[in-house]
């Protein structure tokens, strides 16, 4: 099994970045997909998700009307589309993959929201 995400980076407040989480060796389709956030000195977060079944999507507050998580069956793939960054934002962004008891995540990748 195996989650890689990619698309991190720097960018200045206001900007956007794509996030995409590659995942093989497990069903795609049948599991929830989420992207999770650590930032330093906090715990990990839940920032949004979206189902297997019928692609209910919910986020967390801080993020509602910024950002979009989807998803691509056919490319085993899910995004999370960040607009209107702000330096809250930074963070290390996760992808996690859960269908019943069995959850996966990935490695991470860092997200750096500064002028």
């Amino acid at each position: 099994v195996q989650l890689v995400e990619s698309g991190g980076g720097w960018v200045q407040p206001g900007g956007s970045l794509r996030l995409s989480c590659a995942a093989s060796g497990f069903t795609f389709s049948r599991y929830d997909m989420s992207w999770y956030r650590q930032a330093p000195g906090k715990e990990r977060e839940l920032v949004a998700r979206i189902i297997s079944v019928g692609g209910s999507r919910n986020y967390a507050d801080s993020v509602k009307g910024r950002f979009t998580i989807s998803r691509d069956n056919a490319k085993n793939t899910v995004y999370l589309q960040m607009n209107s960054l702000k330096p809250e934002d930074t963070a290390i962004y996760y992808c996690n993959a859960q269908y019943v008891l069995a959850k996966y995540w990935g490695q991470g990748t860092q997200v750096i929201v500064s002028s």
